[in-house]
């Protein structure tokens, strides 16, 4: 008993140890993208033809320019830093698919005979995180394509809401989790700002496909006019993102009067202050010129207020969490 208890604490902090790293490629996804290192590696799984990267010119062919000067859009002039960035994401990658096939074998172990939806989902995971890889390689082959990459963040979105859920529902092995009380207005307040989020990180992606373009036509030494190129684009995402914080207030508000429960008024005001801080990174973009900075944080906010979103809902609705077992048996 000693040993299933203790397994079931090692799923849970590997767990959110996985989770965790997720974000942290979904973090080091964005600065690929924000500094323009998408073909850092022209080729995949190698780069440059090769499993480590050059860090120089000399490194590399003769002939490097006809050879892969096709996939690198015209840019013949061998980049470290973009190579590198890019390298990094995939080693980062590599890294996350070893995290999650631990996560697996550790739920397997744990609750093989009690719950064997988390070993199932966990299984899941480790099956999108391999679907993931072969996503980035389509998306090198196809050459940055726009829908590609959007398919490539949302797959990713997927798999961190799956270990959510498979951490936030190993709690029950032990009923130490405290179930909150269903309530329809402020469930019905969450549903809309998770669509609302969603909706508006798919409008971020077109958005962001504008700025690619605006990237290549304009140059760096142009980011300042990056902005007009959109149109009315950035206006209708900086509405969307006022009708997401004006929904997350009210739902917070009202969240605090119906529930004294302190763990779940702490999520609920986390999620007003990574709404907040998610609007005025937006913000500061519109006014900076789109520093590159501030583009992979953005990214990473949005995505982190769809999985504090996600908590909320699971707290709100224990049967989502529950579903198939009996409560209070160990």
């Amino acid at each position: 008993m000693y040993f299933f208890i203790d397994v079931v604490s090692l799923f849970r902090r590997f767990g959110i140890l996985t989770i965790v790293s997720v974000y942290v490629l979904i973090l080091v996804g964005g600065v690929v993208r924000a500094s323009g290192s998408g073909m850092g590696c022209p080729d995949w799984p190698k780069c440059f033809g090769s499993w480590v990267p050059p860090t120089s010119v000399d490194q590399l062919p003769v002939n490097y320019k006809e050879v892969f000067g096709e996939k690198l859009k015209g840019e013949v002039i061998f980049n470290p830093v973009k190579t590198w960035i890019e390298y990094v994401n995939r080693l980062v990658g590599v890294l996350i698919g070893f995290f999650i096939f631990i996560t697996f074998v550790i739920s397997f172990i744990a609750f093989r005979k009690s719950d064997k939806l988390i070993v199932g989902l966990s299984f899941l995971s480790f099956l999108l995180v391999g679907f993931e890889g072969w996503l980035g390689a389509k998306v090198v082959s196809s050459e940055l394509h726009p829908g590609m990459i959007t398919i490539h963040m949302l797959v990713s979105i997927v798999i961190v809401l799956l270990l959510i859920y498979v951490v936030f529902r190993s709690f029950s092995v032990d009923s130490r989790h405290q179930h909150f009380s269903h309530s329809r207005p402020v469930n019905f307040l969450l549903v809309i700002g998770v669509f609302l989020m969603i909706a508006q990180i798919v409008f971020g992606t077109q958005l962001r496909e504008g700025v690619d373009l605006a990237q290549k036509l304009l140059g760096d030494e142009n980011r300042d006019s990056w902005i007009g190129t959109l149109g009315g684009k950035i206006f209708y995402h900086a509405f969307l993102s006022a009708l997401i914080l004006l929904v997350t207030l009210i739902f917070n508000r009202k969240l605090g009067r119906l529930f004294n429960e302190k763990g779940i008024r702490n999520w609920g005001l986390g999620l007003v202050i990574v709404v907040s801080v998610s609007i005025l990174t937006g913000a500061l973009m519109g006014i900076f010129g789109i520093p590159p900075v501030f583009q992979p944080v953005h990214l990473l906010l949005s995505v982190l207020i769809l999985g504090i979103q996600f908590v909320l809902y699971m707290m709100l609705n224990p049967g989502l969490v529950y579903w198939g077992l009996n409560e209070g048996k160990k």
